[in-house]
């Protein structure tokens, strides 16, 4: 799975960055959770840090295109992004459980 950053927009009001990107993929389409991970590791950022929004890949194609949000840190994005987004992406989902286990 190869990654390239097509576009990066400044969002200082909501600590973040969005980013669009492109995937050349040579099986199906990569699950959203190896791609957040691919795209953290190559902005240098937490994988908590990164939340992936959308992937399009047309019908037949090994191409993707993405767009994330990615913010400065993992707190930012629970204040900011809609509950069922940081399901999608498994950000906070081991304290939610960690929280339940003591209760």
């Amino acid at each position: 799975m190869d990654i390239d950053i097509i576009s990066e927009q400044e969002n200082p009001m909501l600590h973040r960055t969005d980013v669009r990107f492109r995937i050349v993929h040579e099986e199906a389409t990569p699950s959203r959770l190896s791609v957040r991970d691919s795209l953290a590791a190559k902005l240098n950022k937490d994988s908590d840090e990164v939340v992936v929004h959308k992937l399009d890949t047309k019908y037949g194609m090994r191409k993707t295109i993405g767009y994330a949000k990615v913010y400065d840190s993992a707190d930012h994005a629970a204040d900011v992004e809609q509950e069922y987004m940081l399901d999608r992406n498994k950000i906070g989902a081991d304290e939610e459980g960690e929280e339940e286990a003591e209760a």
